[in-house]
């Protein structure tokens, strides 16, 4: 399926809380907080000229998210960020005085943080940074996971001192459920979603990804003129798309959002116009864009800067798996999960179809950035898919370089 945008609002300016959120300032205030993170680093920008030259386009450029933080995944930004605003927010209000970053380890906001609780569903990378984030501030966790998701998901979760509850049915059920019981308990929910009275955490969740796009503008020699980022509720390609818009003016790339053929909750939006839930029929192999009901902060963003909505199936996501795990014409190799290469399974599909390409207009002059949103954050999962080990394709690119 591919749609162009028609909604009435496209190309409208975005709503001023969304501008304020996803900004030049708010960006380079993500980097300040990411400063003071362990493990802090920005992530390989990494060049698939073989494949630029297979597809007949100018560039090809993935951020390879694999590498945040040691989570394995852009989500490793969102979550932990959001926590970290909330207790220094709770802090300020406190202590009634600004309490800055550079105190979040102090002995006050330590204290503080230990009486606070935040609570997230998740298909496992979310609740990952959400876990991670209350670890570095000292607060308690707890999160709900529905019944899809994997043992080895589970385990990380729970590996940064997170309390993990399972939850019957989708990832839509364990949001519900999640809601549900943070508001009985006085929980703070911290979700990568958003409904209707609930908007300002999840714009805090999206604000954390700008960092992706800021430091590959810094890194490329030339501005992308195309841009294929995967959905799932639309967080990360609302961020993308809106961070882009507010940036580049008249000269933003061309965004196009890529979505899972059974889980297209930000292509079924777009085709009503309006934010709609999908029927939840067989489950998609990727695993974290099997979302149902989009966010209505990021539908509201990609209503507006969105250029284009596309699917891809089922092949399409480990066809692109295997071909980054096996690159053509000398390109490194890269590990993607089951979501990761999503949005260049849009590109790859985009060029193989004469009526998406022309009206993409993408040709030998095109430019284009696409994410890698998650390495093998499931290494068994992705070595039954691939074939191989994520460290053994990876060593391919040690043994290039060397």
């Amino acid at each position: 399926m591919f749609l162009i945008n028609s909604n009435s609002a496209y190309k409208s300016p975005l709503d001023p809380r969304d501008a304020e959120a996803l900004g030049p300032v708010a960006a380079a205030e993500v980097e300040r907080f990411l400063s003071h993170r362990q493990n802090n680093a920005k992530t390989p920008l990494v060049s698939l000229g073989g494949l630029a030259r297979k597809l007949g386009v100018s560039s090809i450029h993935m951020k390879d998210e694999g590498f945040r933080l040691g989570l394995g995944s852009f989500k490793a930004l969102g979550g932990a960020y959001a926590v970290m605003r909330l207790v220094l927010e709770e802090a300020s209000k406190r202590l009634s005085r600004q309490v800055d970053v550079t105190e979040l380890r102090s002995p006050e906001v330590l204290a503080l943080a230990k009486t606070m609780t935040v609570a997230c569903a998740t298909d496992g990378n979310h609740g990952r940074s959400v876990a991670q984030g209350a670890q570095t501030v000292g607060a308690r966790a707890v999160i709900f996971v529905h019944s899809g998701v994997s043992d080895q998901r589970v385990a990380a979760i729970a590996g940064f001192g997170a309390d993990v509850r399972r939850v019957e049915g989708t990832y839509d059920d364990s949001v519900r459920e999640a809601s549900r019981v943070a508001i009985e308990r006085g929980w703070t929910i911290v979700s990568d979603t958003s409904w209707p009275g609930y908007e300002r955490i999840p714009s805090l969740v999206m604000q954390g990804y700008t960092a992706i796009f800021r430091e590959a503008l810094r890194e490329l020699q030339d501005p992308p003129t195309h841009v294929f980022v995967q959905s799932g509720v639309g967080g990360i390609a609302a961020a993308a798309a809106g961070h882009l818009a507010l940036v580049m003016g008249d000269t933003r790339p061309i965004f196009t959002v890529v979505d899972p053929e059974r889980a297209a909750c930000i292509v079924e939006s777009a085709r009503a116009g309006h934010p709609v839930t999908v029927d939840h029929g067989e489950p998609t192999i990727m695993a974290m864009l099997e979302c149902y009901q989009p966010s209505l902060v990021a539908w509201r963003i990609l209503s507006r800067v969105a250029d284009a909505f596309m699917t891809v199936d089922e092949q399409d996501a480990v066809t692109v798996m295997k071909r980054l795990a096996h690159p053509v014409g000398g390109d490194p190799a890269v590990v993607a999960g089951e979501s990761g290469g999503v949005g260049l399974a849009g590109l790859i599909r985009a060029i193989g179809d004469r009526h998406i390409k022309a009206h993409l207009r993408l040709g030998d002059q095109s430019r284009v950035l696409v994410i890698n949103t998650e390495g093998a954050t499931d290494p068994l999962k992705y070595e039954a898919i691939v074939g191989e080990a994520p460290g053994s394709v990876l060593s391919r690119n040690a043994g290039a370089a060397a």
